[in-house]
């Protein structure tokens, strides 16, 4: 007879899409995309320039929550965690900025560090790769929004519909 090990540890069930916060930038809700085949998280950022301050290279970003809206736009200042060379799913190689942010993904946070991106093109403002989900999550392929949804006018928000 086959036997299942048990982990030791707590699990968090998660989907494979979830409305995640961001608590650090202010942003309530955001769609993104659970993607174990990412090792690094990655959020849609505009207008990206790098400074100094106090000597520290930091970074200036605008966050926009919605799909095909700037509505909600929230501007981000924080420091340069790294610099990484990130292989797109298309194959494509190029150097993205990484910030560490507090994730808040099914009712848990985690600090993961995600890389600055233009996902103009993807479906998801942001997503969440196998670094952050370490922290004792496991996904379930076949289910969504296990963490909740987001409120109505946020959804319709995320749709162009205000």
């Amino acid at each position: 007879m086959y036997q299942v090990s048990r982990s030791t540890h707590s699990n968090t069930l998660t989907g494979w899409r979830e409305w995640v916060s961001l608590p650090d930038l202010g942003v309530d809700w955001i769609k993104a995309k659970i993607d174990t085949g990412a090792r690094t998280s990655s959020l849609h950022a505009f207008d990206v320039h790098e400074f100094e301050r106090e000597g520290e290279a930091w970074v200036r970003f605008r966050v926009n929550p919605w799909q095909d809206s700037q509505d909600d736009a929230v501007v981000v200042e924080c420091p340069v965690h790294d610099r990484r060379a990130v292989r797109s799913s298309s194959g494509h190689a190029q150097e993205r900025l990484v910030v560490q942010l507090i994730i808040r993904l099914v009712d848990r946070e985690v600090l993961a560090e995600v890389t600055l991106s233009n996902r103009d093109e993807m479906g998801f403002r942001m997503l969440i790769g196998r670094e952050a989900l370490r922290h004792s999550y496991v996904v379930d392929p076949a289910r969504s929004f296990l963490g909740g949804r987001a409120p109505r006018e946020a959804r319709r928000r995320n749709r162009g519909r205000v």
